[in-house]
């Protein structure tokens, strides 16, 4: 089943702009409750208001939102299903790690490992997730949230993989996940990962 979010995406992507209390109706749901999901897809940088639509009326003119360009579709999932079934069912690790490689820069990393926690943090953030870590007595555990290939896990699971394998080769030590795709703090899938000493 779509979360509430998603279908407010499709929404705009499938009818175009509309107000929160044009979406509101479409959904069932009280406006205060839309304009909460409205807010958090706007703080993500996947809706926009683009124009104030006067109302009927006396009182504030009303917001109209639409999908922001980052938001719509461009065919890269169905690019990257593509692309994973190149690579067969199963992987080879080596094909995994290289594609580790070429997704993230392990160039001058710095010494030690706190503060090749922090570059790991800072290079993982641009591409999609939402990363950060945590201290624990039995060592560091990294948590990566908002995980931009939650939609292919589930039939290219060697994604799980790879993401072990890019921490690996930030950290410069191995990793172990514990948990994977299960709701954080704020709800979204997160995986968590912990250091292998």
């Amino acid at each position: 089943m779509q979360s509430t979010r998603q279908r407010i995406l499709d929404h705009l992507e499938q009818r175009g702009p509309a107000s929160p209390k044009q979406l509101a109706q479409a959904f069932g749901m009280s406006p205060a409750n839309l304009r909460r999901h409205l807010s958090i897809l706007q703080a993500r940088g996947l809706v926009q208001a683009i124009a104030l639509r006067p109302l009927a009326g006396r009182g504030r003119p009303e917001q109209v939102f639409t999908l922001t360009i980052t938001a719509q579709p461009e065919g890269l999932e169905n690019l990257t299903h593509a692309l994973l079934r190149q690579l067969g069912d199963s992987p080879r690790a080596a094909q995994v790690r290289q594609l580790a490689a070429n997704l993230v820069s392990t160039d001058n990393l710095p010494t030690g490992p706190a503060r090749r926690l922090v570059t790991a943090m800072q290079r993982l953030t641009p591409l999609g997730y939402k990363p950060h870590w945590e201290a624990r007595p039995q060592g560091p555990e990294v948590v990566l949230g908002r995980c931009p290939y939650a939609n292919l896990v589930a039939e290219h699971p060697a994604l799980c993989r790879m993401d072990k394998e890019v921490l690996e080769q930030l950290l410069g030590q191995p990793v172990e996940q514990v948990s994977k795709l299960q709701p954080g703090p704020d709800g979204q899938p997160q995986c968590i990962f912990i250091t292998k000493n």
